[in-house]
C-alpha cells in the first residue's frame, strides 16, 4: 500500500500537473453492488452525483492527509483518492480502446504493465487525462465539502501528520505513548495514534534508531524518543527524495518508478548482512499482528527483561 511518501509524490506530481486545469469528463467503471449504499464512486448512484458535482471546476490545489490525496476544486468540493493495495495516480494523454483506456504515447504510462488497470478517469480542458490505476480494484474515490474536510468520517479519526513542523519530538513521544503496551512497530502503523507509516516506513525507522520492532512503547527509554523521532522525519523525508518505494505496483504521476526500494536497509532484506556501520548483525523477518517485521538481529536488540513484564 502507498505509504506517506507515495502519497506526497502523487500530490506534488498533481501540483506540477494538473493545477489550473478544468474537468470536462468524467469516466469510471468501478461498478459493485457491494458499494450500493456506499459514499464512493463504486455506487452507481453516487457516482452519477459525483459526476454532476464536479463537471467543469477547475483543480487548484492538491495535499495530503495521511495516506489520502485529497484534490481541491474551484467549486469549493475537494476529491479525495485513497490508493488503498494497488492504485496509484498517473497525467497523460490517454484514449478509450474498447472498453478502457490507454496512454496514447510510448513510454511508461502505455508499457509499464502495472500502468493498464485503469478503473477511473477526469478527462481535462488541455486534452490531456488523471487516471487512477488500481489492479486490484480496492482504491477509494470520494467527494467531500472543502470546509468539512478534517471533519469528514475519512478522515477525523487521522492521527497527526508525523512531517508538521509543530510535532515535535516531545508531541511525538506523547502522541506514541498513547498506547504503552503496544508494540512500537504497531503503534507506528496505527493512523488513529500517526498518520501515513505503514509497513515498509516503519521498518526502516526503527532500524535506523536502533530499536526492535516488538518493543513495547512502555519500555523505550526516555532518552531513546528523540532518537526515533529524528529516524522517522529523516526516513520518510528520504522516501519523498526518492520519488515513493515502487518494491510493488507503485508508480508516479508520469508512470514511473520510484527510487526508494533500492536504498532499503531491513524491509524485504532477510538474510542480508546489516548495512549499519560497524554491525555485524543479519536481518531477519518475524510476524507481529499478521504483518511482517524486518530487522537487524545485533543492533536492534529486544529488551529481555522488561520484555517479560
Amino acid at each position: 500500500m502507498p505509504e506517506l511518501p507515495e502519497v506526497q509524490t502523487t500530490v506534488n506530481g498533481i501540483n506540477s500537473h494538473a493545477k489550473g486545469l478544468i474537468i470536462r469528463d468524467i469516466w469510471t467503471d468501478y461498478n459493485s453492488h457491494f458499494h450500493a449504499k456506499s459514499d464512493n464512486i463504486k455506487n452507481p448512484k453516487y457516482f452519477k452525483i459525483f459526476k454532476k458535482e464536479i463537471l467543469g471546476a477547475k483543480i487548484i490545489d492538491a495535499s495530503r492527509r495521511g495516506k489520502n490525496v485529497l484534490i481541491y476544486l474551484s467549486n469549493d468540493k475537494t476529491i479525495l483518492i485513497h490508493m488503498k493495495m494497488t492504485g496509484h495516480v498517473m497525467y497523460g494523454k490517454y484514449e478509450k480502446n474498447d472498453k478502457t483506456w490507454k496512454a496514447v504515447k510510448a513510454g511508461p504510462l502505455r508499457d509499464d504493465p502495472f500502468n493498464r488497470f485503469i478503473h477511473f478517469v477526469l478527462n481535462f480542458s488541455n486534452g490531456e487525462s488523471m487516471v487512477l490505476a488500481d489492479m486490484r480494484k480496492f482504491a477509494k474515490v470520494t467527494l467531500l465539502d472543502s470546509s468539512e474536510i478534517e471533519n469528514s468520517l475519512h478522515l477525523s479519526a487521522h492521527g497527526p501528520e508525523p512531517l508538521e513542523k509543530n510535532f515535535t519530538a516531545k508531541k511525538f513521544t506523547e502522541t506514541l505513548s498513547k498506547k504503552p503496551n503496544g508494540p512500537i512497530k504497531t503503534v507506528l502503523m496505527d493512523h488513529e495514534i500517526i498518520s501515513g507509516i505503514g509497513n515498509i516506513y516503519s521498518d526502516e525507522i526503527l532500524w535506523r534508531a536502533g530499536i526492535h520492532p516488538l518493543e513495547r512503547v512502555k519500555n523505550i527509554p526516555e532518552k531513546k524518543w528523540p532518537i526515533i523521532w529524528k529516524a522517522m522525519r529523516e526516513t520518510l523525508l528520504r522516501g519523498i527524495d526518492f520519488g515513493g518505494d515502487s518494491m510493488s505496483d507503485y508508480r508516479n504521476i508520469l508512470g514511473e518508478r520510484g527510487k526508494f526500494q533500492e536504498k532499503h536497509n531491513a524491509y524485504q532484506k532477510t538474510g542480508e548482512k546489516c548495512k549499519k556501520t560497524g554491525c555485524r548483525g543479519t536481518i531477519t523477518r518475524i510476524k507481529i499482528g499478521g504483518r511482517s517485521a524486518h530487522f537487524c538481529d545485533t543492533h536492534q536488540k529486544l529488551n529481555q527483561k522488561l520484555s517479560k513484564k
